[in-house]
């Protein structure tokens, strides 16, 4: 049996009929740029994050960038973020200018470690930057109560949480500005590149529509430098049709890690399976295990046509590219631990109970 960590084709084949006539009103109409789906999909979208605004952008990295930007982050400022997530977390802050100060792992939901945060800060620290990692939020309420008491701003990387909640209410509306991607792998995907900042404030809001049109206030008046940084119509359009399948999306994914956790338990398997905390609801963009001979193991699902990824091998600051920040091995012990250990196994909503017996199988052979 062969069985991929994503499967995007079987997704598409569920909805491509009612893909059909949205994808031709847009072609046919020639609006390609900020067209009438921009505005739909960004009041959409964060109507249903509860979030005021959305504003739609070309990448997820620059909705990290950019909302930086937009909370008047830049040259001098420091920012605190995890260690262990995806690299362009960090980028977001490089590129608007400003230095990441990194943080240590909770282990057990793999969020920022929110008892180390308050150590990191300094004269120079504007924000945290938090992140929703795997799909499982962070702990908000920690993160906002050192933000205010510290005078703050909290950007919310959202890009792999698409309706995750925290006590109740969705993700992406807790920050003064909150980033999502919507790279064709996320639980929702676009068909190429896209994001979106949400806020609830009108300033950064205001200052985000400028940022993402070279800073034009009309055709030819330019008030500000600004980016080419604007959603395509077609993937707003295409995004608009797959907003109405995201609950059920992840739902199907939450079947599926509770049985892969049942089934991994009754096999009495030693190896770290992902936890929920009480104040989650969990999205599972990635189904994350840990184990010791990762390397063994990885090989042994390769020969049985299992294909599992490493999200992530190294963390952030010891990547060769944050060198000038004299970050050492060891500085971060639980996110290195992590790194050397996760690996994700297959996950999507079209997944088959078959698939993740055989999987689950497989993994009790490698071990």
């Amino acid at each position: 049996m062969k069985v991929d960590v994503f499967s995007l084709k079987k997704q598409y084949e569920k909805i491509k009929d009612e893909l059909r006539d949205p994808i031709a009103k847009v072609l046919s109409s020639g609006g390609f740029i900020l067209g009438e789906d921009v505005s739909l999909f960004e009041k959409e979208f964060s109507a249903y994050c509860g979030a005021k605004y959305g504003i739609g952008v070309n990448s997820g990295t620059d909705a990290l960038f950019l909302a930086c930007l937009a909370c008047g982050i830049g040259k001098g400022d420091e920012v605190i973020t995890p260690t262990y997530t995806y690299i362009a977390t960090t980028f977001g802050i490089s590129i608007a200018g400003a230095k990441p100060v990194f943080v240590d792992t909770e282990e057990k939901t793999y969020g920022i470690d929110t008892s180390k945060i308050e150590k990191a800060i300094t004269d120079k620290t504007k924000a945290i930057l938090l992140v929703h990692l795997y799909g499982h939020p962070a702990d908000m309420d920690a993160i906002i109560r050192i933000a205010k008491k510290h005078k703050l701003k909290v950007i919310e990387d959202c890009a792999q949480a698409h309706g995750a909640l925290y006590n109740n209410k969705k993700v992406g509306s807790f920050g003064d500005a909150a980033c999502f991607s919507f790279y064709p792998t996320k639980n929702l995907g676009a068909f190429g590149d896209g994001g979106m900042v949400m806020t609830g404030s009108e300033e950064i809001k205001e200052k985000m529509f400028l940022l993402r049109d070279y800073g034009r206030k009309g055709r030819y008046e330019n008030i500000i430098k600004g980016y080419n940084s604007r959603l395509d119509t077609l993937q707003a359009a295409i995004l608009r049709v797959k907003l109405k399948h995201l609950d059920e999306w992840n739902e199907k994914r939450r079947e599926h890690a509770v049985l892969y956790t049942r089934l991994f338990k009754e096999a009495g398997i030693d190896i770290v399976l992902p936890c929920e905390a009480g104040y989650a609801k969990h999205v599972y963009h990635q189904y994350v295990i840990r184990v010791k001979n990762r390397k063994k193991v990885l090989e042994k699902l390769s020969n049985k046509g299992i294909n599992a990824l490493i999200h992530y091998p190294i963390p952030v600051h010891l990547q060769e590219c944050y060198k000038e920040l004299s970050y050492k091995k060891g500085d971060f012990p639980v996110a290195e631990k992590c790194c050397e250990e996760v690996f994700s196994l297959p996950l999507y909503p079209e997944l088959t109970e078959e698939e993740i017996k055989y999987v689950v199988s497989a993994v009790k052979e490698a071990l």
